[in-house]
């Protein structure tokens, strides 16, 4: 976990390699953003922006380091040639008062020169986007562009999915298998679709009762409340909601043998993927398995396809297989894999580069 507030800021950029951080206000619409650089070694930083009404400054220049930098090593463990980067607005993003502010940020973006590319997130839309690229040439996630990028990203996490299904019993098939998945959002609804397709049984939850509703109409599923999902008696527990679900509170809970779904930072803290190591579960690193939405992103940029972007994103599922390899020949945690997987790429551009200066 980065803490910004722990031995000063520049400490907290040196301890995990950010190259660069960049504070922006405009006080004549209440813009206060953040960007956050953690390296641009494969290309430029990447990463969408993020609008919340964060407790304290410390908490959100905390956040913007934690995602920058994992926005790095899924660029890296997805083969794209981008950095990682993100930036974090602060304040209510419920206000209707938007083109001002978001070109406030755009400006902030510009200022960059490039370095960073932002898109949406958390509490930002595509029409966001659109007051963003007012300002700047530097920002994806466009109306009548790569779309909601929902449908690749479950595409990823399918794949990846059966990967560590392979792993795990030796047949990638989820044909009779049960898949209790939390949060039936765009990305989990999408992955319930190809998990029903292929006769998986469901198992769901979520805070929004019509999106429940949705899924048992539409695949069969059965529901269960939020807290009860985690002691399903299933194959695959899959979190598509928020992070930090994998915790002291909840591991004793599990009994799915396999942890894969589409949430940011399941972890709550890195010893979280050391104890599903001990306790022998699965789990697909969640920066890896869910790096469909970056792919299509990354499709958008270089005017890809959605054929092409999509089967990028069912790469996933070889990725995923060489982080357990990687796993089991050095004897390391999936989570602690994925990121040497991570590095070792971005060690050898690094070099490459170096190499013909």
């Amino acid at each position: 976990m980065i803490d910004a507030r722990a031995g000063g800021l520049f400490q907290a950029l040196g301890d995990h390699g950010h190259e660069q951080i960049s504070f922006f206000s405009e006080p004549s619409c209440g813009y206060r953003g953040i960007i956050a650089i953690h390296d641009t070694t494969l290309g430029p930083a990447l990463g969408g922006t993020r609008f919340w009404n964060y407790a304290s400054d410390a908490d959100a220049i905390t956040d913007a380091l934690r995602l920058a930098r994992g926005m790095t090593y899924k660029a890296a463990v997805a083969g794209l040639n981008l950095g990682g980067g993100k930036s974090v607005i602060l304040g209510d993003n419920k206000t209707s008062k938007r083109e001002a502010l978001f070109r406030a940020h755009g400006r902030h973006v510009e200022s960059l020169g490039g370095r960073y590319i932002t898109a949406e997130d958390v509490g930002t839309s595509t029409a966001d986007m659109e007051f963003i690229r007012a300002e700047t040439e530097h920002v994806t996630g466009l109306l009548g562009k790569s779309g909601d990028p929902s449908p690749v990203t479950a595409f990823g996490v399918y794949r990846g999915m059966k990967a560590a299904a392979k792993h795990h019993w030796g047949s990638d098939s989820l044909s009779g298998k049960t898949v209790a998945v939390q949060g039936c959002g765009h990305v989990g609804y999408f992955l319930c679709k190809l998990l029903h397709e292929e006769g998986a049984r469901l198992v769901v939850t979520d805070i929004d009762a019509q999106r429940v509703k949705t899924v048992t109409q539409d695949f069969g599923a059965a529901a269960v409340g939020a807290d009860e999902i985690y002691s399903q008696k299933a194959d695959v527990f899959a979190p598509c909601a928020l992070g930090a679900v994998i915790n002291d509170a909840t591991i004793p809970k599990l009994k799915a043998p396999i942890v894969a779904g589409g949430a940011n930072n399941v972890l709550a803290e890195d010893r979280h993927g050391d104890e599903l190591e001990r306790k022998g579960i699965v789990y697909a690193p969640d920066y890896v398995i869910n790096g469909g939405g970056l792919i299509n992103v990354n499709a958008e940029l270089h005017g890809w396809s959605l054929e092409r972007a999509r089967a990028k994103a069912g790469e996933i599922y070889d990725t995923i297989l060489r982080v357990f390899e990687i796993a089991t020949e050095e004897k390391i945690p999936s989570y602690r894999a994925a990121d040497r997987l991570a590095e070792q790429r971005i060690e050898a551009v690094a070099k490459v580069r170096q190499n013909f200066v």
